[in-house]
């Protein structure tokens, strides 16, 4: 795909992907990963969609993913945030981020061709100024600049998770990533929520 767009004469690929989305806990986290579309192959071996992959997998790849790309970056809209604007409007929102962030290293984000997983564009009302978006549906699965994207951003927001468990222990943020596991959930009934928690999102007592 990304090779196809480099022939209609397109330069740079943006492959976006997000995680965190069905989360009751932690940000919602969406990946970029700019690839020069000419020279989008090979993409690294064992590449796949963050969700095909197991956990040491994803850690072994996301640094050859980093290092294939031309650049890449990861925006974040937290559980806050999801509460008073809801989960569409900060997946724009956390791409923005990441886009001002290329933005800003000098990536041509104005020409570029916008990869997007899904048939929905959730990209450009978040934008002040429109991009090309397009989008793919299972761009996730066939497209290695939005398998990459998935992968980077799933690493960076697990890291994120592991952290704040720490942080806050008893919620088993470490192994669920902030899902809804029913330790999770228990353990929301218990202790109740946090800041870390999307509260819009959950009905337990304590929530």
């Amino acid at each position: 795909m990304e090779q196809e767009l480099g022939r209609d004469g397109t330069r740079l690929v943006i492959g976006i992907d997000e995680v965190g989305r069905g989360a009751l806990a932690g940000p919602v986290a969406v990946g970029l990963c700019v690839v020069i579309a000419a020279n989008a192959l090979p993409f690294p071996e064992g590449l796949r969609d963050s969700k095909l992959l197991s956990e040491p997998a994803r850690e072994r790849i996301a640094p050859l993913a980093a290092e294939w790309a031309l650049d890449w970056s990861v925006g974040l809209a937290d559980a806050a945030e999801v509460d008073s604007l809801g989960i569409i409007a900060c997946l724009g929102l956390a791409a923005r981020r990441a886009l001002v962030e290329l933005h800003g290293r000098g990536v041509d984000i104005l020409n570029a061709a916008i990869l997007l997983d899904g048939s929905h564009d959730w990209l450009n009302p978040a934008l002040s100024t429109p991009l090309r978006v397009v989008t793919r549906v299972k761009a996730d699965r066939d497209c290695a600049s939005v398998a990459a994207a998935s992968v980077l951003a799933k690493v960076y927001r697990d890291a994120i998770m592991i952290e704040n468990d720490a942080l806050t222990p008893g919620y088993g943020w470490a192994s669920n990533k902030g899902y809804g596991s029913s330790a999770h959930l228990g353990a929301i009934a218990e202790l109740g929520a946090t800041d870390f928690h999307r509260r819009s999102w959950l009905k337990e007592p304590g929530a």
